[in-house]
């Protein structure tokens, strides 16, 4: 799509169109709110997710259910020690009848991309993917490919398994807007989607059926410009920015975020105003938002480690502490 045509959707129909699609999702994927609105903040402004969570939680389905709401091309990648780049970005083959090579591209190529369990590649094919999400181009052969707009890459962890996994550093971790941590389903959330499964059905997998195309890919790139035009008032800028400097001398942590935190608070600040139907940013919007765009930008202490402190603890006391703007 050229840049020329693109037009923002903006005001309340960029509110609606959101709530479409949140509902939607809601038709497969049950509970978790607070989860699927950190998704949706993540595709409105644009950035990509890291999401963390045990097996059998439905983070396949969560973004399977994205997919088929935005009527986007869906891919999924299964991590693993033997994964290649060029599995995941795609590479250069001689077709024997042309006599000549071709590009054969990978599953990058995509709106939505699924990354499972990230951590069980080598760094040189997680960097494949980090370079492709940063640059939203793929080179192959040294020639460049840009990819189709919109592109959301949904990388998923598995906090418990550790062995023969491979970290990824701090600072592709910080390519991510977004960490969203997924918990346990609620009790009344679980008994739901037990009874949704398996009522009359012997499949153990849940229905799609249900979830309509609500926005095309053309639709997502105007809501993602109209969320770049959400007013922020400087004073509740300076905020965002006091709080991800304070990171970086925070007694509890060794090491603090850099600007790209202060960017990601600003624009999951105005993505989380529009899912509160609003067209300006407030210091709740920044709050509610900070631990998701922080959390993987920082590190703990060894002290706070050795006390089993959580790095969200250590975030919500800095929250406390760090001065908000009076309305």
């Amino acid at each position: 799509m050229n840049a020329e045509v693109r037009v923002a959707i903006t005001g309340s129909a960029l509110v609606e169109r959101t709530d479409a699609i949140r509902q939607q999702i809601s038709e497969a994927f049950v509970g978790q709110s607070e989860v699927l609105d950190q998704l949706l903040i993540a595709l409105l402004a644009g950035g990509h997710v890291l999401l963390e969570g045990v097996p059998g939680l439905g983070k396949t389905l969560l973004v399977r259910s994205l997919a088929m709401a935005l009527e986007c091309s869906f891919a999924r990648v299964q991590f693993t020690p033997d994964l290649m780049p060029s599995d995941v970005s795609g590479h250069a083959f001689y077709d024997p009848k042309t006599e000549s090579f071709k590009i054969r591209r990978g599953p990058v190529f995509t709106n939505l991309l699924l990354a499972d369990e990230i951590n069980r590649a080598p760094a040189k094919t997680q960097a494949a993917l980090l370079e492709v999400m940063q640059e939203q181009q793929v080179t192959i052969e040294s020639r460049s490919f840009a990819l189709s707009p919109p592109f959301l890459t949904v990388a998923t962890q598995n906090p418990i398994e550790q062995e023969g996994t491979y970290p990824l550093p701090e600072a592709q971790l910080d390519r991510f807007l977004v960490k969203i941590l997924m918990n346990y389903p609620e009790l009344a959330d679980e008994v739901r989607m037990v009874t949704s499964v398996s009522h009359g059905r012997s499949a153990s997998d849940f229905d799609l059926s249900r979830v309509r195309a609500v926005a095309k890919p053309e639709d997502i790139v105007a809501m993602q410009l109209g969320t770049a035009l959400v007013s922020i008032d400087p004073v509740v800028l300076d905020y965002a920015v006091r709080i991800t400097r304070s990171t970086r001398e925070w007694p509890g942590l060794s090491m603090g975020a850099g600007p790209r935190g202060s960017l990601a608070i600003v624009r999951a600040a105005r993505a989380q105003a529009v899912l509160d139907g609003r067209d300006f940013v407030t210091p709740d919007d920044v709050r509610a938002v900070a631990k998701p765009c922080l959390r993987h930008r920082v590190s703990l202490a060894p002290e706070m480690q050795i006390e089993g402190r959580r790095i969200d603890d250590v975030l919500e006391a800095l929250l406390t502490k760090v001065e908000a703007p009076r309305r």
